[in-house]
């Protein structure tokens, strides 16, 4: 990737790479970036590349939480007026993390994709930049590329790397990263809304798909016809995962891990439980984020007891 700017190379930690001795394989936690995401990593990078002019105008981006608390973050520390329309299935503890950061927050009435028509016309509107959470050169060169070198740096032996999808701009970033040095990257999607997964099959980008309700709502909505082409250049796999066993996965990262996952982090446990993806020492689960309610964690432990 091209060279990171200060600007936003002070805002993202090295996160840890420990090993699970409970799973036999690598965790990277991104869930202990300063946002609770890696979606710090992107909207860092994309406002440090902005120019001064777009920069005092602003930005807009739609999320389903955690790219909002990213773009809330880095515009905060950077100086960039930010509005950020969330999609009506955002966790609470999102929603009021981005308001926390200083961030304008808007409510859509609809899922993703309707959040993000909103955004685009409120970024039209106005003049100001719209930021996308995964359909965006920078944002996949932050979330993808620079994980990447921190990964390949980190285990001299990485063979398999193992990330959740939603829109592809993450598990892209990585495949085209690390494809090339012999890492092969899984994806892991929910079963209930799987647009990349369904993608893949029909041989096209579903840039427009309706799934099902998931638990793992940052994963929800279509692809992009340019993280469409990267996955499936560049990506292994992608194996699915049903809703209990996200719950399961919820519980058990709390209890045999010590981890506050969400659950669109939780995937790439659950599929690893499940035995769908290769686990050995050579291995690493991309933990992508910790900000889910409370309400949920005890609702899995409840549902799955020791």
């Amino acid at each position: 990737m091209s060279s990171i700017p200060d600007g936003a190379r002070r805002l993202v930690r090295r996160t840890p790479l420990v090993y699970a001795p409970a799973l036999g394989c690598w965790l990277k936690l991104e869930s202990l970036q300063a946002t609770g995401s890696f979606k710090l990593r992107g909207a860092a990078l994309k406002l440090a590349r902005l120019d001064a002019a777009a920069r005092a105008r602003g930005v807009v981006a739609a999320s389903a939480g955690n790219h909002g608390l990213g773009l809330a973050y880095a515009a905060r520390a950077l100086g960039v007026p930010a509005t950020v329309i969330v999609s009506r299935g955002a966790a609470q503890v999102k929603r009021e993390g981005i308001a926390r950061l200083g961030a304008e927050v808007r409510v859509s009435t609809g899922d993703y994709a309707e959040a993000e028509a909103e955004a685009r016309a409120l970024a039209e509107a106005t003049g100001r930049t719209f930021v996308s959470p995964f359909d965006d050169e920078d944002v996949i060169d932050g979330n993808g590329a620079w994980l990447a070198e921190e990964l390949a740096a980190s285990h001299a032996r990485l063979r398999n790397v193992v990330v959740p999808v939603g829109g592809g701009g993450l598990a892209g970033g990585l495949g085209r990263a690390l494809a090339p040095r012999g890492v092969a990257v899984v994806g892991v999607q929910p079963a209930a809304n799987r647009a990349m997964h369904e993608s893949f099959a029909l041989g096209r980008a579903l840039t427009r798909y309706d799934g099902a309700a998931t638990l793992a709502e940052g994963l929800e909505g279509p692809v992009a016809e340019r993280t469409y082409a990267l996955c499936r250049a560049h990506l292994a796999d992608i194996v699915l995962v049903d809703e209990e066993e996200l719950l399961a996965a919820i519980a058990f990262a709390y209890r045999a891990l010590g981890l506050l996952v969400e659950p669109s982090a939780a995937v790439v446990l659950a599929a690893a439980r499940a035995g769908r993806v290769e686990l050995e020492d050579d291995t690493v689960l991309v933990i992508t984020g910790a900000n889910v309610d409370g309400a949920l964690v005890d609702r899995a432990l409840a549902a799955h007891p020791p």
